[in-house]
C-alpha cells in the first residue's frame, strides 16, 4: 500500500487532490507543505506520495537521479488505486513540476480510472531547464480530463512568454502566479509575495475542483 502524508481541511472537503513531488525535493518539501497548507484553507484534501526513488532517499538509499517520467507513471496509478480504495467519489491528481508531468501522462491514457474528475499540475516542466526548443507537450496534448496549471511567470522550465507561442487543448488552463519561479517565488523588487502567490494558487485550485464539482 502506497504511504500517503495527509493534509486535511477542518471542516469535509470539498475534494480529494493526491500529489507527487518534483524531480528533486521530497512530498514534504517547504513548497508541498505551504501549498497543501493553504490548499486545506480552501477545502481541498490532499494526499501526497513518494515515488520509490525519493523513498529510498529518505531511508538512506543512493541519491540516484530519478528515472525517466515515463518510467513512473505505474507507481503513480498504483498510488491512484490505492487513494480510490481509501475514500469516495471523484479525485483529482496532479503534482509538482515532474510529479504533475507524470500525473499528465496517466490522464491521457486509456487506464485512468474514471473516477479521476481532473488534472492540478504545480509548475508544469514544458521544456528542460534552458532549452526552450525541447517542448513536453505530448503529455498535456493526449490529456483527456478537465486541467489546471499553476505556473510561476518567468519559470525557467516555461515561462508566461514562452508559453504564449504555443497552442494548448481547450481542457487546459494556466492560471499564472506575479514574477513567480519554479516554486512560485517572485524576485525581491516585486509586489508580489511568495506567501501571496503560493495562496493564490491555492484559491485556483479550490475554484478548479468547485467547477469540476459543478459539472459533474
Amino acid at each position: 500500500m502506497t504511504d500517503f502524508l495527509w493534509t486535511r481541511p477542518q471542516s469535509a472537503p470539498v475534494s480529494t487532490l493526491l500529489l507527487a513531488h518534483g524531480a528533486g525535493a521530497a512530498m514534504d518539501s517547504a513548497f508541498m507543505n505551504r501549498f497543501c497548507e493553504a490548499a486545506a484553507e480552501k477545502g481541498i484534501l490532499t494526499a501526497r506520495f513518494e515515488f520509490a526513488y525519493m523513498a529510498a532517499r529518505r531511508s538512506g538509499g543512493k541519491e540516484a537521479p530519478p528515472p525517466r517520467a515515463e518510467k513512473l507513471v505505474p507507481e503513480y496509478q498504483r498510488a491512484v488505486q490505492d487513494l480510490l480504495a481509501d475514500t469516495e467519489g471523484q479525485i483529482l491528481i496532479g503534482g509538482k513540476s515532474m510529479g504533475g508531468r507524470v500525473a499528465a501522462m496517466l490522464c491521457g491514457s486509456t487506464s485512468c480510472p474514471k473516477r479521476v474528475s481532473g488534472l492540478i499540475c504545480l509548475g508544469y516542466p514544458f521544456h528542460p531547464t534552458g532549452k526552450p526548443d525541447q517542448w513536453r507537450l505530448e503529455p498535456l496534448q493526449e490529456n483527456r480530463r478537465p486541467a489546471l496549471i499553476l505556473q510561476g511567470e518567468r519559470d525557467p522550465f516555461g515561462s508566461k512568454e514562452e508559453i504564449r507561442a504555443i497552442a494548448l487543448p481547450d481542457l487546459i488552463g494556466i492560471d499564472w502566479l506575479e514574477d513567480g519561479n519554479h516554486d512560485f517565488g517572485p524576485r525581491g523588487k516585486s509586489p508580489a509575495t511568495w506567501e501571496g502567490n503560493i495562496e493564490l494558487a491555492a484559491r485556483k485550485a479550490g475554484e478548479f475542483a468547485q467547477g469540476i464539482i459543478r459539472k459533474g
